[in-house]
């Protein structure tokens, strides 16, 4: 088999190693515009070659697309003509746009996937095989691909360990806002009112597992979050919109001192383990 990946980071640097640990006979080809990215990538064995241009890694039997939102869509619309057994995969964290982007030329060859996974880490060096195992992968509009790639993407991911979920792309969105985005948002937004005090050290010297468990994703890249708001700003100032409700309840109940009422408020979220 001969894969592409375009992006070497954290998510095409992972899935570089878990198809090796999957396949024997794997050739696997990387492309990145950061230079230095695919030096390591190279260095680190997560590709066994690197080419500079996308005439060079359209030969594959599939290509993964593991970059920033806006990059996927940049470079489906630059993608010369594929085989028509060529699947060409998604890893983005949005899909709406991302789908009514793709031109009608390849829209066969392509699987919109969201695998539900990923560290606050970037670069080659994050990369590590057990990134996608047991995780959640959506697929979306998955009835617009051909046959043959449809079956592609699911025995890959159910061959990496994944649970796999299907839905249409503006649900996709819709729920990705409350579950991904927003959490992200708040996790900026918690690390800003922290910095803003007038001894933010004194603070963080305090700081328990809970507060560090809240403030790690905000330490995700800025570039990829912002294409992801963007993309998904209606969904997510709904989102927020929701949370922002919640959080002006709790801060009543406390400022009323209605302490019965907040432990009932606090009781009710209890439940989420009970899904989770």
């Amino acid at each position: 088999m001969k894969i592409g990946i375009i992006g070497l980071g954290l998510m095409g640097g992972s899935l570089s190693l878990a198809m090796q640990e999957l396949y024997d006979d794997l050739e696997v080809i990387g492309l990145d515009h950061n230079p230095q990215h695919a030096i390591e990538a190279l260095k680190l064995h997560l590709v066994d070659k690197v080419v500079e241009t996308l005439e060079e890694i359209k030969e594959v039997d599939i290509l993964f697309l593991s970059v920033p939102v806006d990059g996927i869509i940049a470079v489906l619309e630059q993608l010369p003509p594929l085989s028509d057994t060529t699947t060409v995969i998604d890893l983005g964290s949005t899909k709406a746009r991302i789908v009514a982007s793709v031109p009608e030329t390849i829209r066969s060859n392509f699987v919109a996937a969201h695998p539900m996974t990923g560290t606050e880490k970037v670069g080659p060096a994050a990369a590590f095989a057990e990134l996608y195992r047991s995780k959640a992968v959506v697929l979306c509009n998955l009835e617009e691909s051909g046959a043959h790639q449809q079956e592609q993407a699911r025995n890959l991911f159910t061959n990496l360990g994944m649970k796999l979920f299907y839905m249409d792309a503006e649900a996709h969105d819709r729920h990705a806002a409350y579950i991904s985005h927003m959490p992200h948002a708040l996790s900026f937004a918690l690390a800003h009112s922290v910095m803003n005090q007038e001894d933010p050290r004194a603070i963080i010297a305090l700081a328990g597992g809970g507060f560090r468990d809240m403030s790690r994703i905000a330490k995700s890249s800025p570039a990829m979050w912002r294409d992801i708001f963007e993309q998904n700003a209606e969904n997510l100032t709904r989102a927020i919109d929701a949370f922002t409700a919640e959080l002006d309840r709790c801060r009543a109940l406390v400022a009323e001192e209605r302490w019965e009422e907040l432990y009932a408020w606090m009781k009710g979220a209890n439940r989420l383990h009970e899904i989770l």
